[in-house]
């Protein structure tokens, strides 16, 4: 199982780190072990001094795809969650200074929590959803799938170029504005529309 994930794919949040617009999908990989599901607690590792969340929607792969068109791509994923992609941020700052690789700030044990995933025929039309991140009691980051940069058909069709795509794989797609900080003893909650999908405690 892998766990691919789309840098600065809203303009909002690409704007907000400073970085330049994509003219292409920016991908890197989490390992398995980043995975945290059931709403179990994510845990702040020693080794950084600011962990910031990033939400995202997530796609889950159905079937084994390569060389997939965007046309078809659609066909690639039947469930949405929303995850959070927890990133080392001062780490990230150091290895982006020196043209080192991000892996470290983003692929460590429990980096990336997920809710429940839902069908995706029950949330209508997938260009169109919107979902939400709630720290403690302030909704601190809200998005859409309209704001993409590369919509989910676009970075399923660039990523199957590269890897194949096996069932049970997941695809991060990419966070609007509004990344911040947690710190010991936040709960974050994550919406689809008004449909919470996790809740869990940062310890």
């Amino acid at each position: 199982m892998k766990i691919i994930c789309a840098g600065l794919n809203y303009r909002s949040h690409a704007l907000e780190m400073g970085r330049a617009i994509p003219d292409q999908p920016v991908i890197f990989l989490k390992a398995d072990s980043s995975l945290l599901k059931n709403n179990k607690p994510f845990f702040i590792p020693d080794f950084s001094e600011r962990i910031e969340y990033e939400a995202e929607l997530v796609l889950k792969i159905c079937k084994v795809g390569r060389y997939i068109t965007p046309a078809f791509a659609h066909r690639y994923y039947d469930e949405i969650t929303l995850g959070v992609d927890f990133t080392a941020r001062d780490l990230q700052t150091q290895f982006s200074r020196k043209g080192l690789p991000w892996e470290l700030s983003k692929a460590f044990d429990g980096s990336a929590p997920v809710g429940r995933f839902i069908p995706k025929e029950e949330l209508g039309e997938v260009t169109s959803i919107g979902f939400s991140l709630i720290r403690n009691n302030d909704v601190v980051q809200r998005g859409n799938s309209s704001d993409l940069i590369f919509g989910f058909d676009a970075l399923i069709s660039s990523v199957s170029q590269f890897f194949t795509l096996k069932t049970g794989d997941l695809i991060f797609t990419g966070t609007p504005a509004g990344v911040g900080p947690v710190v010991r003893g936040d709960r974050l909650r994550g919406l689809i529309g008004e449909r919470p999908v996790f809740d869990f405690a940062v310890r």
